[in-house]
């Protein structure tokens, strides 16, 4: 069963299941990703500060897959987002990586304190209008964030990619992002592993109806939600766990079940608050 796709705001598509790898050590990163892409997985998620973008492209490179049939997000980091850094940092991606354009290209974070993120989005615009990448997105960005680029340039984000997993929905930026057409990717979906996710009766009881893991209940979860997901991992069978989410389908009630672990006062974040990240 083939992966979905997610149609984006631009006319590009994308995978909705794909591999993050988030916090992969570098001497890790090409086997874990050469065995993604040996298992069916065709999106690869990583940003430069993660410092594996080389052993992404290795993997790519090893892997005789089509630079077409691939689709590879990296990020903008905090630290790049004055002056032309952006162009040169996206330079330095495509090298590391060993491409000549990604699919998509994210602000890694809004740095808000430092006021720049109007100025870094100017800068993504013109990366994209000089063909280093198909399509261009945020990570992190707050309804606040997303209101005033979009304000300032007109140009409304592909992606949003921010925390999200049954304990924290983050539904401000979901609403905001369907009103407006904007992609929602989940990071951390799976808690993180910092809360009893897979002992809640929602998920445990969904797992047990339909013979899964837990934890491919949750990412079913995500993708029945329209949300892209990347659940992260180094071992093979785990990897292939995480694919084999394609063949079963959650009830209503279970999806609504999940919805409702989302916790209203935004405690059950698992990871720093945009505002908070400089």
């Amino acid at each position: 069963m083939s992966i979905p796709t997610i149609a984006l705001n631009d006319g590009n598509s994308i995978p909705q299941l794909g591999y993050g790898v988030f916090k992969v050590p570098a001497a890790d990163t090409e086997r874990a990703v050469s065995e993604a892409l040996e298992l069916g997985y065709r999106h690869i998620d990583t940003a430069a500060i993660y410092g594996n973008e080389e052993g992404v492209g290795a993997a790519i490179a090893t892997s005789g897959i089509p630079r077409d049939d691939l689709y590879v997000t990296t990020k903008l980091w905090n630290d790049r987002h004055d002056g032309d850094e952006p162009h040169q940092a996206i330079a330095e991606s495509l090298e590391r990586l060993g491409l000549e354009k990604v699919d998509l290209y994210l602000v890694h974070w809004p740095t808000p304190a430092h006021d720049n993120y109007v100025h870094a989005w100017e800068k993504m615009i013109e990366i994209r209008a000089a063909g280093f990448t198909r399509s261009i997105g945020v990570s992190n960005h707050l309804v606040p964030h997303l209101e005033r680029i979009v304000a300032a340039t007109g140009v409304v984000p592909a992606v949003n990619q921010i925390e999200l997993h049954p304990a924290y929905q983050q539904r401000d930026i979901t609403e905001w992002a369907a009103a407006n057409g904007v992609a929602i990717e989940s990071w951390g979906p799976l808690g993180q592993g910092k809360y009893d996710l897979f002992g809640a009766e929602p998920v445990a009881g969904a797992a047990t109806a339909h013979g899964k893991t837990p934890a491919q209940v949750v990412i079913r979860w995500h993708l029945q939600k329209g949300f892209i997901v990347f659940p992260k991992s180094v071992k093979r069978e785990r990897l292939q766990e995480n694919l084999d989410v394609l063949d079963f389908e959650l009830s209503a009630d279970e999806v609504a079940s999940i919805d409702a672990m989302n916790i209203a006062d935004g405690s059950g974040r698992v990871s720093a608050h945009p505002d908070e990240v400089n």
